[in-house]
């Protein structure tokens, strides 16, 4: 048998294929958008893909499964657990708790294990070359390393209301009735890791044990004393921000992302095109470059997207596909052209034109700053903090508003309608996101310089000069 781990780091996201190697039939499990790296791996070990299944209906990234049937030819299965509100839309085989799907000599169940949502389903996988028991638990997003998927996500992305209350309820029920009455061998493979918004204390760990997270995991002490309240209660608490655009991913993904197909490389443009259609309003200029750099001058109108490992999740921030321009890009060369739009299918960001690898003859404007000395003496009209709440519960610059990066474009109610807003994350990079988004939605946005570690160093330095 063959298991493959295959993480995303842009979204902290574990998907999985799970081969026999005797039969040279493979599943994939949680798969994402840009499938390449799925087909290559199958070929590689002499495998066909022959299944695409994943645990539920995903909020945090548009799943690929229709994408690698469509080009394999493989068989669909999904959860049918989960009542009618949580059906999905398309065609493909239902699974059931006790469902199998059989690969060769591999053997993967289908262990019902609601909580995080209600059709959420775990697999058991067996290899019966080596034994008759069950070794290993795709977890997906129910147990991770030391911590539990969040149930409050469908109140915070899908429109719940205290939803939160009976997932809390169902998780402590799955971990007391399916996870805990599995052999503490068993190793469990989660579907996330580190940095995910899906749970509040995830570990970097990769894979985990039954029985290490029954002696070791924060709610092990609950489950063994039975202590329900207790459990919720912690669950609950301090759990980060969800991102806005998890709603329009658990709608997608339930009714079956759209399927992409063989898609063409990304073209170079002209420049002096570009600036027609940035003239026009029919392109979305997406700077890719550092903060930094962005602050020395920038395309007027232009979303800064930065290159590197986060470029599915800040293009979720601040892109809404449903509204926006086709996207043009700027890269280096075709080459992190089309590595950046693979990132931004995975959030559904589909609709990019092409590229251009320098700024020459488009139109620039320098983004504002305030120094913190600046800061107490500046009339804003808003102070505007855009890290999580936990952060912002932390330590924050007094009167400040928190709204989180990935939430503001999606709760502009909440801002000013005049006058100037100051914006402030940790320490730049994700300041520069939210503002360039709210600069192009036509607040005037002045960001403070450094940030909340900028005006923190400040304010030190102030004091320790006072107290002299």
């Amino acid at each position: 048998m063959l298991i493959e781990r295959i993480y995303d780091e842009d979204l902290a996201q574990a998907s999985y294929l799970i081969g026999c190697q005797a039969k040279g039939e493979a599943v994939v499990v949680d798969g994402r958008r840009d499938i390449a790296v799925y087909q290559e791996l199958a070929e590689k070990n002499g495998m066909k893909i022959v299944a695409v299944t994943e645990t539920h209906i995903h909020a945090d990234y548009l799943s690929g499964t229709r994408e690698l049937a469509a080009a394999t030819g493989a068989t669909i299965y999904v959860s049918g657990e989960g009542g009618p509100d949580w059906q999905y839309g398309f065609d493909g085989e239902r699974l059931f708790d006790g469902d199998r799907i059989t690969l060769g000599n591999i053997t993967i169940q289908a262990v019902h294990t609601p909580g995080h949502t209600p059709e959420h389903l775990s697999f058991l996988v067996t290899d019966g070359a080596f034994s008759d028991q069950p070794g290993y638990l795709l977890s997906g997003d129910f147990v991770f390393s030391g911590d539990l998927g969040r149930p409050d996500l469908l109140d915070e992305a899908a429109g719940g209301i205290d939803t939160r209350f009976a997932g809390a309820k169902q998780l402590f029920a799955s971990l007391r009735d399916k996870f805990l009455t599995l052999p503490d061998y068993v190793q469990v493979h989660p579907a996330h890791g580190a940095g995910s918004a899906c749970g509040k204390a995830l570990g970097a760990i990769p894979s985990s044990t039954v029985g290490y997270e029954r002696l070791y995991a924060w709610w092990g002490p609950y489950l063994a004393g039975n202590d329900e309240q207790g459990f919720i209660d912690e669950l609950l608490e301090g759990q980060p921000d969800a991102h806005a655009y998890f709603g329009r991913m658990k709608r997608e993904n339930r009714e079956g992302p759209a399927v992409l197909g063989g898609r063409a490389p990304l073209k170079e443009l002209d420049n002096a095109d570009v600036a027609r259609e940035l003239a026009e309003d029919k392109v979305t200029f997406i700077d890719t470059r550092s903060n930094s750099q962005v602050h020395q001058g920038t395309v007027t109108g232009s979303l800064n997207v930065p290159a590197g490992k986060s470029v599915a999740s800040y293009g979720a921030w601040v892109v809404n596909p449903e509204t926006e321009n086709p996207l043009v890009l700027l890269a280096a060369d075709q080459e992190q052209a089309q590595d950046m739009w693979d990132h931004l299918i995975r959030v559904g960001i589909d609709n990019v034109a092409g590229f251009v690898t320098n700024l020459d003859g488009l139109p620039l404007s320098t983004p504002k700053l305030i120094q913190p000395a600046d800061l107490a003496d500046f009339d804003a009209a808003m102070v505007l903090d855009v890290r999580n709440r936990t952060e912002h519960a932390a330590g924050h610059i007094p009167g400040s508003h928190q709204l989180s990066g990935g939430r503001v474009m999606w709760h502009l109610d909440e801002l000013p309608t005049e006058g100037t807003i100051v914006t402030y994350c940790q320490s730049g990079v994700r300041n520069s996101v939210a503002a360039s988004a709210l600069r192009r939605a036509g607040y005037d946005v002045v960001e403070l310089d450094g940030s909340y570690a900028g005006w923190s160093a400040w304010r030190q330095a102030r004091q320790s000069v006072s107290s002299k």
